[in-house]
């Protein structure tokens, strides 16, 4: 079939939304026509972005981070995996479903290879609680979809363990906190940090969407963490003890844009989005300081990282908000792709830029539970 392989996957999405997507997980697919701010030219430097990807998945059905933080195979593959279903691909429909299902048979061998439920493969990625979070956080959105038998029960079973594994793995302030906790970079260490924290936290907030059991207290011991890393003027911290112990530590933007997104996910909301009480003051207080301190046009470190949860939250929080915020994004972005449709992104090269930019740039197609409002 001629044409943009982008309206292709707008159309496989109608599809496999009717056929295949539980009403409960995924919204109605945009269809052909370009959502509200999705011109041509986005459009595009999407399908450029989304064939790059393509291109550069290994014969493993990985993709490797090019930067000099690593390879990190599993949290590469499940963000590129990621970007590819935001275009409305799954592991049985769309243009990219056979570079999907090969990514989701490798975090799947990973998963095989450790008993205790970590989705990484033993001995390859030293902070291995990152691709733990982001390998569930794609695992659920796979699950989500009608696939075979077997492949519904490995998914199953694979989520299961993990979610145990995080569960077991959280932190425990003690009672004086009530027992709020978070992660840190590897399962035993007991110790936590947000950018670990949040990652957790969306990843069990799409496996309970996708109808996998996770411990209700796990979540709320999680958002509560993030409460106690709250500082004065409203911003997340990097870690909770940095506040306890030093009285020192200093708010975070890339965490704190994070942080709004988990809340959300959560069901906190703030004012703004009519709710109300100490919670809703919080997360109210949270977004002023991300808005005065998150700029589209500020090229320090963890631009992509920042940008990538402060996309999904303004994303959640709609109209004005959103409306003042994607359109410089996203010419932001348009600006800095590379002529092989690639981003570089934060030092850790091209796969994680590239999974980044698509991933926020298709925010508006709708197609992922986790990214929706």
């Amino acid at each position: 079939m001629a044409g943009n392989r982008t309206v292709r996957a707008a159309l496989a999405g109608m599809v496999a939304a009717t056929l295949l997507f539980p009403s409960a997980l995924w919204a109605e697919p945009p269809g052909p026509t370009l959502p509200d701010m999705i011109d041509q030219r986005t459009a595009k430097a999407i399908d450029r972005g989304l064939r790059f990807l393509a291109k550069t998945q290994r014969n493993d059905g990985s993709w490797l981070n090019q930067g000099w933080y690593g390879a990190y195979p599993t949290s590469m593959t499940s963000l590129a995996a990621l970007a590819l279903m935001a275009g409305g691909s799954t592991p049985e429909s769309g243009p990219y479903a056979v570079e999907v299902t090969r990514a989701m048979n490798f975090v799947l061998r990973g998963a095989r290879a450790q008993s205790e439920g970590l989705l990484t493969a033993p001995g390859v990625e030293g902070r291995s609680m990152y691709g733990h979070g982001f390998a569930m956080l794609f695992l659920a959105q796979c699950y989500g979809t009608e696939l075979s038998k077997e492949y519904e029960k490995e998914l199953k079973e694979s989520l299961d363990k993990a979610v145990k594994l995080t569960a077991a793995s959280q932190s425990d302030l003690g009672p004086k906190e009530r027992h709020a906790g978070g992660w840190y970079y590897t399962p035993g260490s007991r110790s936590d940090e947000g950018s670990v924290t949040v990652t957790q936290l969306q990843a069990l907030r799409a496996c309970r969407n996708a109808g996998i059991n996770v411990p209700k207290s796990t979540i709320e011991r999680a958002s509560l963490y993030l409460k106690y890393c709250q500082m004065a003027d409203g911003g997340i911290c990097y870690q909770a003890s940095s506040r306890r112990y030093r009285g020192a530590g200093a708010s975070r933007p890339a965490i704190s844009a994070a942080a709004i997104a988990c809340f959300y996910a959560a069901g906190l909301y703030d004012r703004t989005k009519g709710a109300s009480g100490e919670e809703a003051e919080m997360v109210e207080k949270l977004v002023k300081y991300v808005k005065n301190h998150v700029r589209v046009d500020y090229s320090g470190g963890h631009w992509f990282y920042t940008h990538y949860y402060m996309a999904q939250a303004m994303y959640q929080r709609g109209e004005k908000d959103w409306k003042e915020y994607f359109p410089r994004l996203r010419d932001r972005l348009l600006s800095m792709q590379s002529p092989d449709g690639s981003w570089n992104g934060d030092s850790i090269g091209t796969t994680y830029g590239t999974a980044i930019a698509t991933t926020v740039l298709q925010l508006p197609y709708g197609y992922l539970p986790i990214y929706q409002r």
